[in-house]
């Protein structure tokens, strides 16, 4: 099992990033930090009025399929809130009001027609509980969620969490989710205690998981070597996204992403720095002797099969960058709930200037496509 905090420890807080750390200079406040979470409350609470006023707008996104909607079984959410109390960390508000039935008129007032639920970054390493305990945890999240679909016929999906500190564990919840819970696919985090998804000790899972076909959904946390590049902001505005791109990058040149050709990758919030990286990254590793062992294709090529979410991504210039790199075959919908309204998410989409064929891509063919069970 891994053991990765013993240098450096990471406190976070979901989606959103928040990070501090011990010897850290600067540190936002509780009550500073409290203040900006108002703000982005308020926030939301304007977005959840918003969508009531253009409710006729979005009256037609009826079909709208969301990759990036996370939720919370009461045994992970109570872990996480105590990990945030020992930790001086505020809660963050919308995380704390999440409800199942919440989640759903969240969707109703987006016209999303269907969420694919999935875990945000958890804090730690499952907030660094020892490795039953995982185990234990990561069941009642896919029992719970599995419970949401059943519960809401046609409204959820599930992509399951896995342990991946512990590869018979891991390949043990692969089993139970696919074939007993019928999962979507599986929802992981692009690192563990600073080990990328390309390094050796997780092949033997993502073997299994390539002999499924299986969709690989991959949420983006602060690396525990980075946290303490403080730069007057949160985790989430740099070292998050940077850190997609680590996994991206990470699985590009140890081929994996060769070698396990059948899984469907799917990356968060348009794939993090990739759109503006690729040209770094290709000429750097792309005009090599030893690029044809991971990318016989080149490297874009590589990056074009690749699925990215808009979750909090659906800036024009975001969107430009990721459509000039992809076709738009290749991205869906993703809206962050609960830290990011979906009503706002949707109608950022709907401002973009897009063709009624690449929305209706985007908002839910592709997804269709992807979820599409072999």
């Amino acid at each position: 099992m891994l053991n990765p905090f013993e240098q450096c420890r990471e406190l976070s807080c979901s989606c959103n990033g928040i990070q501090l750390h011990d010897g850290q200079e600067s540190k936002p406040t509780r009550r500073s930090f409290m203040k900006q979470l108002g703000g982005i409350s308020a926030g939301a609470a304007i977005g959840g009025a918003s969508a009531l006023n253009f409710g006729s707008a979005l009256a037609a996104d009826t079909q709208v399929i969301d990759t990036h909607h996370h939720f919370y079984s009461p045994s992970y959410q109570k872990a996480w809130l105590d990990w945030d109390d020992q930790n001086n960390i505020p809660h963050f508000p919308t995380q704390v009001a999440w409800t199942q039935d919440k989640a759903v008129e969240a969707m109703d007032a987006g016209g999303v027609k269907k969420s694919i639920l999935s875990l945000a970054s958890t804090p730690g390493v499952w907030f660094n509980f020892d490795l039953p305990r995982i185990i234990d945890i990561v069941r009642e999240v896919n029992e719970y969620g599995a419970g949401m679909v059943k519960k809401y016929p046609g409204r959820f999906g599930l992509f399951a969490a896995i342990p991946m500190v512990d590869v018979e564990s891991s390949l043990r919840e692969i089993k139970y989710a696919f074939d007993v819970l019928k999962a979507d696919g599986v929802g992981i985090q692009t690192n563990y205690g600073d080990k990328w998804p390309g390094h050796p000790s997780f092949a033997p899972i993502f073997e299994e998981l390539n002999r499924r076909k299986a969709v690989v959904y991959f949420h983006p946390l602060t690396a525990t070597c980075c946290g303490r590049l403080n730069t007057g902001t949160y985790g989430s505005v740099i070292e998050v996204p940077h850190d997609t791109t680590r996994a991206v990058v990470n699985l590009l040149l140890t081929g994996s992403l060769l070698k396990f050709r059948d899984i469907k990758w799917l990356f968060s919030h348009a794939g993090g720095t990739i759109p503006m990286l690729a040209g770094r990254i290709n000429y750097f590793h792309g005009n090599k002797e030893s690029t044809a062992k991971f990318a016989p294709d080149g490297i874009e090529a590589e990056l074009k099969r690749l699925y990215y979410d808009t979750a909090n991504a659906t800036h024009p210039a975001s969107m430009a960058a990721l459509l000039k790199l992809i076709p738009p075959t290749q991205i869906t919908y993703g809206s962050d709930y609960p830290y990011v309204p979906i009503a706002t998410q949707v109608e950022a989409l709907n401002q973009q200037g897009f063709s009624k064929e690449l929305l209706e891509q985007i908002k839910y063919r592709n997804a269709q496509a992807l979820l599409t069970k072999s």
